[in-house]
C-alpha cells in the first residue's frame, strides 16, 4: 500500500515509517523542516512537504494514498500552555483526512492515548472517554470522530498509546523524571508511588500501527500497552539507582514545585489491558519492558539540561 504517515519523522513515526517499508509498503510521509525531510528520504520515503495546519496539503496526499497513519501532533505547543489550541488544530487535520478518504474503504490510523481513560481501574479498548469540552476532551472527540468515519466508509481505527513509549532516544515522560532526578538530587514520586503507568516499547508500538493500517477493522479501538501498568515507584527506584540519589515520596501538594509540568500526570493510575487488541491484529509485543529498558543506561548517558532533542 502507498501510506501517507503525518508525523513521520517523531518519535514513534520513525519507528514506524521501517517497520511499513520492511513490510513492502510504499511511506509518504509528512515532513515540516529540512531535517525531517532529510530523515525520511534517507530512510526510504518519499516527502511532502507541510504541516498539519496545511489542510489542503493534507487532503490531496491523503486522497493519492492507500491509507493514512495519523501520528502528528503540536506537543511543543500542548506543553506550553496551548493544549487547547493544539487539540483543535489536529481536529482540523482529521477533519479533512477523513473526507478525502470517505467512501473508499481504505484505513485511517489515527494515534490516540489511554491516559484517563478509567482512573483506578484498568482501562479496555471497550472504554470510551467522555466528552465534557474541558481542552483535553477535544482531543477525545476527535478520536470518537476518527472511528465515526466507519459509517462513511472508512476503515478507521484508534491507537491509543502508553504514556511512556519507551526506547534509546526517547526524549518524554521518563528522560523527565530522570533530568528532574538529576537536577533534585533525589529521585521522586507522588504519594505511596502505587500508581501505574501503562509502558510500551517504540518498536512495539510501531509494529502495531502497522498491523492496524493493514487489518484493523473498520471502528476499532486499538491499545498500544505491552505493560498494563508499571507501578512510578518502581521506576524512582531505577533512577534512584542509577543516579545514586535518595528514593523519596514527594506529597501531592508539592507535585507542582518538584516535577513542574509534569506534576498533573505522574500521579495518575491508569492501567490498560491490550486483550482484545491481541485477539483483533496479532499484535504481539516482544521489546523489553519498562524497568528493564531503563536498566539498560541510555535513559542516564546525557547531563542534566541537555536531553536529547
Amino acid at each position: 500500500m502507498r501510506i501517507f504517515v503525518t508525523g513521520a519523522s517523531g518519535w514513534i513515526g520513525s519507528a514506524v515509517v521501517p517497520e511499513l517499508t520492511g513490510a513492502g509498503h510504499q511511506v509518504v510521509g509528512l515532513a515540516r523542516s529540512e531535517a525531517s525531510a532529510d530523515a525520511l528520504t534517507a530512510a526510504g520515503a518519499e516527502v511532502v512537504r507541510g504541516t498539519v495546519d496545511d489542510l489542503d496539503v493534507l487532503r490531496d496526499a491523503a486522497a493519492a494514498s492507500d491509507g493514512v497513519i495519523h501520528l502528528a501532533f503540536k506537543h511543543d505547543i500542548a506543553f506550553a500552555g496551548g493544549f487547547k489550541d493544539a487539540a483543535e488544530a489536529d481536529r482540523r487535520a482529521v477533519d479533512v483526512l477523513g473526507d478525502a478518504l470517505a467512501g473508499t474503504d481504505r484505513p485511517f490510523v489515527l494515534a490516540s492515548g489511554v491516559v484517563g481513560l478509567a482512573p483506578g481501574r484498568q482501562a479496555t479498548e471497550r472504554d470510551m472517554p467522555a466528552v465534557d469540552g474541558s481542552p483535553i476532551s477535544i482531543r477525545m472527540a476527535t478520536a470518537r470522530a476518527v472511528l465515526a468515519l466507519a459509517s462513511r466508509g472508512v476503515r478507521s481505527s484508534v491507537v491509543r498509546v502508553s504514556p511512556t513509549c519507551h526506547g534509546d532516544g526517547d526524549n518524554g515522560f521518563m528522560a523527565a523524571l530522570v533530568d528532574i532526578a538529576r537536577a533534585k538530587g533525589v529521585s521522586g514520586y507522588l504519594g505511596d508511588g502505587a500508581n501505574r503507568w501503562p509502558a510500551v516499547h517504540r518498536l512495539d508500538a510501531a509494529r502495531l500501527f502497522r498491523l492496524a493500517v493493514e487489518k484493523a477493522p473498520a471502528g476499532s479501538v486499538l491499545h498500544g500497552v505491552a505493560e498494563q501498568g508499571v507501578e512510578i515507584r518502581a521506576v524512582a527506584e531505577v533512577i534512584g539507582r542509577h543516579l545514586d540519589v535518595p528514593v523519596t515520596a514527594v506529597a501531592p501538594e508539592d507535585a507542582a514545585g518538584h516535577f513542574a509540568w509534569l506534576g498533573p500526570f505522574l500521579g495518575l493510575d491508569s492501567p490498560a489491558s491490550n486483550t482484545l487488541t491481541r485477539e483483533l491484529v496479532g499484535w504481539e509485543p516482544t521489546g523489553p519492558g519498562l524497568l528493564e529498558d531503563l536498566d539498560k543506561g541510555h535513559y542516564f548517558a546525557t547531563p542534566a539540561g541537555e536531553i536529547p532533542a
